[in-house]
């Protein structure tokens, strides 16, 4: 997530707080605090787009176990069994940003109408 998020900063030139505005988000006091402690320290400051993202990640997506690396250690371990697992990967060179919406709605359609062609199995 670390490399998307911050692929998504860098497409959409988020250099201050501003710029996490425009595209939606509003930070907590808790988040510009930390973020802008990072920034501004005397000893090895950060720039404002990697502390944002590592603060964004850090947030939204901190370890659990939805993270790849974590649910294969615990199907390594068993953990689930006898429960049949279904794991799914999605590499970071599939994912894209700023699509048209109707191209996306588009898709969505083609999906739904496969799945309804395609019997499920039980």
């Amino acid at each position: 997530m670390h490399e998307l998020v911050r692929r998504f900063a860098d497409e959409r030139g988020i250099d201050d707080f501003e710029g996490v505005r425009r595209i939606g988000l509003t930070p907590t006091p808790r988040q510009i605090r930390a973020i802008t402690k990072r920034v501004e320290r005397l000893k090895k400051p950060v720039p404002f787009r990697q502390a944002w993202v590592d603060q964004f990640v850090s947030d939204k997506f901190g370890a659990a176990t939805t993270h790849w690396r974590k649910l294969e250690d615990r199907v390594r371990r068993g953990v689930g069994n006898p429960c049949p697992l279904v794991l799914i990967g999605l590499p970071a060179s599939i994912v894209t940003f700023g699509e048209d919406p109707a191209e996306v709605e588009a898709l969505l359609a083609e999906g739904e109408a496969e799945a309804v062609e395609t019997p499920s199995i039980e």
